[in-house]
């Protein structure tokens, strides 16, 4: 077999296209195989939390997810108009989020309330990813099923079917990001251990003959169940506890809504059009690791659960941010292996807690008085600014701090965008970010910071910053380091960026010079790329 690549990416999902964005811009050679011909227009996620839109925003899609979202308000409006409900802006204004349906989540209780969801619709994450990769020049191919592939010591043999006929091809490692009923994880065999599935959860788009019944917009929780109407023209999701589908797979019939609305809404209405329809369980699971030998899983091939809450795609999608740079290291050979091992030790624990929460919020939406008394407690809980916050982090997942062996609180959270105070002007962070380098903020009066880092690594953009702490942030916007001088600093770039650098020197020692340092990282340019679609960019660095 002379044909070798990578890296090769199972699934041209949202999550397969931003790991290999993440692999290209670290500079891995990467294959993506989709088995559908055409992008999937099926209602899946309806919007994308605050640590996913930040993924998209630091690889130059800021103001692409800023067009979407004003589609969406456009759309609300309209359905406000053609229903005659009530305007949603001054609740919106001061609410964010929901919790089992309580749409309790104060922005004023929460620390960070700028980093927000933005209602984007994965029809949209997925079509400016897919224009990220091309102008990247990924190829992408469609209708192509993988069959089969073989770990051997040192790549994985992939073999699939298309309708040319049978390809195979050798690559470094494998990514599986093909969804909840993952082929690479099932041919794997890694272990999937969870909860079956007991109820049924639709989403469509509808055309109802009597929708004011159906209003005020919002959830409903009734002795049939769970149901929303809005807040886009004809949008129904519907949550039917009287068990699991007997065929999930069976296509969703108008009928079949009808049926599932009128019990649980309890109201008369009847579904004159259905233009699509979706559904699914509340079946939990989490892969018992992320990674066998040279075969990594990511997104919701590595963990299944309600879509409740919007959680998954933004889960996923800090998945592929996490791994993509990691992974680029060990292929370009500047990292040992061992650093892969991280990506399930940052990354489980995360999608486990977002297994928790879901099920949780199933457990007290279901249409019993049990499950009502412990609402009603958890709404009046949520009274409590700690317990608002509590509840407002966990969704938007802004809680997360990897365990990096730090008492500084500051280290192992993403940090969000914000202005870096960089030569008298205020520079966003994100800015800093774009072509997938990691960013050391320097604040260290003689510059010693940037020297030590430029001496052992070209993966790191120094920018010298007019006021500390200095900190040292990964290509995935989690902080690895800070400190107000360089203690502790060798050893973060040791871990994340520069084994060599383990050894103890001190390049800031006069006698110590891998070649001209303040040459080799310090205030390195962006890097440029072309955007042929003409698809908005966010702001290049001043």
């Amino acid at each position: 077999m002379n044909n070798h690549i990578d890296v090769v990416v199972v699934g041209a999902g949202p999550v397969g296209l931003l790991t290999a964005i993440e692999l290209t811009l670290a500079g891995a050679r990467v294959l993506v195989l989709e088995r559908l011909a055409t992008a999937s227009m099926a209602s899946k996620a309806m919007g994308i939390g605050p640590l996913g839109c930040e993924a998209l925003q630091r690889r130059g899609m800021a103001d692409s997810i800023a067009v979407a979202e004003a589609r969406t308000f456009a759309a609300i409006k309209q359905f406000t108009q053609q229903t005659g409900g009530p305007d949603l802006r001054g609740r919106e204004s001061k609410f964010t989020g929901h919790f089992a349906g309580l749409s309790l989540i104060r922005k004023d209780a929460q620390k960070e309330p700028q980093r927000r969801a933005r209602p984007v619709d994965q029809q949209a994450v997925e079509a400016m990813l897919a224009d990220r990769a091309r102008s990247l020049g990924i190829e992408v191919r469609r209708e192509c099923d993988v069959t089969n592939f073989v770990q051997q010591e040192d790549a994985v043999d992939v073999k699939w079917v298309s309708p040319a006929g049978a390809s195979q091809i050798r690559c470094s490692y494998l990514v599986g990001c093909d969804g909840g009923r993952s082929s690479i994880r099932k041919m794997a065999g890694f272990d999937f251990p969870g909860t079956a599935p007991t109820m049924t959860m639709y989403q469509a788009v509808a055309e109802i003959d009597h929708p004011e019944r159906l209003l005020p917009s919002g959830w409903h929780r009734t002795p049939g169940g769970v149901f929303s109407y809005g807040p886009f023209p004809g949008r129904l999701v519907m949550l039917d506890f009287s068990g699991p589908p007997e065929d999930r797979q069976a296509p969703v019939t108008p009928d079949e809504i009808e049926a599932v609305l009128r019990r649980v809404s309890g109201a008369d209405v009847r579904v004159k059009a259905l233009e699509s329809g979706s559904r699914w369980t509340d079946n939990t699971r989490l892969a018992d690791s992320y990674r066998k030998g040279r075969v990594l899983l990511a997104g919701d091939a590595a963990h299944v659960h309600t879509p409740f809450g919007g959680q998954g795609l933004g889960l996923g999608l800090v998945d592929a941010a996490n791994l993509g740079w990691k992974l680029a290291a060990v292929v370009r050979g500047e990292m040992p292996d061992s650093l892969l091992d991280t990506y399930t030790a940052e990354r489980r624990p995360i999608a486990e807690a977002v297994l928790a929460n879901t099920l949780a919020q199933m457990a007290i939406m279901r249409p019993d008085p049990q499950a009502g008394a412990i609402r009603d407690i958890v709404a009046k809980l949520m009274q409590f600014d700690d317990v608002n916050r509590f509840i407002g982090e966990i969704m938007s997942g802004l809680s997360i701090r990897y365990d990096l062996g730090s008492e500084r609180d500051d280290v192992g959270r993403l940090s969000g965008d914000r202005p870096i105070r960089h030569g008298g002007a205020d520079v966003p962070l994100y800015d800093l970010m774009q072509d997938g380098m990691g960013v050391l903020l320097d604040a260290t009066s003689d510059g010693k910071a940037s020297r030590l880092v430029a001496s052992g690594t070209l993966s790191i953009r120094c920018v010298t910053i007019d006021k500390g702490p200095s900190m040292l942030i990964r290509p995935d916007a989690c902080i690895a380091w800070s400190g107000e001088e360089t203690d502790g600093l060798q050893e973060a770039l040791a871990r994340w960026f520069s084994p060599a650098l383990d050894g103890g020197r001190d390049p800031n020692n006069d006698h110590f010079c891998h070649g001209p340092p303040h040459l080799r990282s310090v205030e390195q340019p962006l890097k440029p790329w072309s955007n042929p679609s003409g698809l908005p960019w966010s702001r290049p660095m001043p």
